[in-house]
C-alpha cells in the first residue's frame, strides 16, 4: 500500500526543528557544555578536579550509574557507522583524483579547478573524520581503563568488608570506597562526553500504514520520546487516502542509555485511544544509509507505522557536496 503524504507545516532551508534538550539546557548550550567536558575532562588517569566543566556532572553529583555493556555497544556501532563514511569518502576521493588526472590532461581549466577545489574539500573532510574516530577510541580506551580499576577497587572493597575489622581495614575500606567512588564519577564523565560525538538522528515521518483498518476522516496522534527528547504530530486520513501530517521531520540528539519509545493513539472527538506502544533500540541506525522503521504497532500488525532515520555522524564536519553536476 503506497502511502501519499502532506505536511501542513513542511520544513524549508534550515527549518527542521531540533527535539527539547535534556537537564534544562538548550541543544545548543548542551552541546557547548558537553564539549567543553570532552575537550577538559579526559586527562591522564582521567584525574577530574574541576566542577566548572559540566554542573550537572561534576564531582560528588553522580546522577547515574554507568553501563560499560551498553556503552560497548554504542562505541561498536559508532566506530562501524565512522569508518563507513570514511570508506565512503575515501572511495570519492579515489575517483575524483582519477578524474583529476584526466582532466590536466585534457587542459580544461575551469573544471580542472573546480575539480581540484572538489579534492580539497573531501580530503580535510577525511581528515576530521579521522580526528572524530581518534577521539572516540580514545575515550573508549579511558573508559575501559577506569571500568577495570572500578572493578578492582569494588573486589578489594568485598575482600576487605568480610575479614575482621581493625583500625588498619577501616581506614584501607574508607579509602577503598573513595577510590570506587572517583572511577564512578569519571566512567559517568566519559559518558558524558561520549555521547557528544554520536552526531544526530533525523527522523522522517512516511505515515501509518493500515490496510483496511485506515479509514478517511481518522485522526491520529504519534509521540516519539528518546529519554526528555520528545516529538509529538498529529495526521488525518483523507478522502483519497493520503495523509496529512502537522511535521514532517525532527532532529533528535542520540544517547548511550535510551532506546526509541513510540505511541500511537486515536483521536476521537475529545476521546483519545491508545492503538499501540512500542521501543525501537537506535543501535542499528549508525550507518551511512537511512534506515527505515517499519513497526507493528497492534499486536497482530494491522497498523503500522513507517519512519526514517538518517545519522549525521557529525553536525561539525559536515560532508563535501556531491560533483554529480559537474560534466568532464
Amino acid at each position: 500500500m503506497s502511502v501519499k503524504l502532506t505536511f501542513v507545516s513542511p520544513s524549508d532551508g534550515g527549518g527542521i526543528s531540533r527535539s527539547c534538550s535534556f537537564a534544562g539546557f538548550s541543544t545548543v548550550q548542551s552541546r557547548k557544555l558537553a564539549k567543553s567536558l570532552s575537550r577538559n575532562s579526559v586527562r591522564s588517569k582521567m584525574s577530574v578536579k574541576s566542577s566548572k566543566m559540566y554542573p550537572s556532572l561534576q564531582r560528588g553529583a553522580v546522577i547515574w550509574d554507568p553501563k560499560p555493556q551498553q556503552v560497548k555497544k554504542i562505541f561498536e556501532a559508532l566506530k562501524k557507522g565512522l569508518n563507513e563514511y570514511l570508506q565512503v569518502h575515501q572511495a570519492e576521493l579515489d575517483y575524483l583524483s582519477a578524474r583529476h588526472k584526466d582532466t590536466k590532461r585534457n587542459s580544461r581549466l575551469a573544471f580542472y579547478y573546480d575539480l581540484d577545489k572538489q579534492i580539497r574539500s573531501v580530503e580535510r573532510y577525511i581528515r576530521k573524520l579521522e580526528f572524530h574516530i581518534s577521539k572516540v577510541e580514545e575515550l573508549y580506551e579511558t573508559y575501559c581503563i577506569q571500568c577495570r580499576l572500578r572493578d578492582g577497587a569494588s573486589n578489594m572493597k568485598h575482600a576487605f568488608s568480610l575479614t575482621p575489622s581493625t583500625k588498619a581495614s577501616r581506614e584501607s575500606l574508607v579509602e577503598l570506597y573513595k577510590n570506587l567512588q572517583e572511577c564512578t564519577e569519571d566512567m559517568c564523565l566519559i559518558e558524558g562526553a561520549l555521547e557528544v560525538h554520536l552526531g544526530e538522528f533525523h527522523l522522517k515521518m512516511k505515515g501509518l500504514v493500515g490496510y483496511a483498518r485506515l479509514c478517511p476522516g481518522d485522526q491520529y496522534e504519534v509521540f516519539v520520546r528518546l529519554g526528555r527528547q520528545k516529538w509529538k504530530l498529529k495526521g488525518k486520513i483523507e478522502t483519497d487516502d493520503s495523509q496529512t501530517w502537522d511535521e514532517e521531520e525532527k532532529v533528535f540528539i542520540p544517547n548511550l542509555h535510551e532506546k526509541f519509545e513510540i505511541k500511537v493513539t486515536e483521536l476521537r472527538g475529545l476521546t483519545t485511544i491508545l492503538v499501540g506502544m512500542v521501543t525501537c533500540d537506535s543501535i542499528d541506525f549508525f550507518t551511512t544509509r537511512p534506515q527505515a522503521i517499519i513497526v507493528d504497532i497492534t499486536e497482530l500488525g494491522t497498523i503500522k507505522l513507517q519512519l526514517e532515520v538518517v545519522w549525521n555522524c557529525s553536525e561539525v564536519c559536515e560532508g563535501p557536496k556531491n560533483i554529480s553536476s559537474l560534466e568532464a
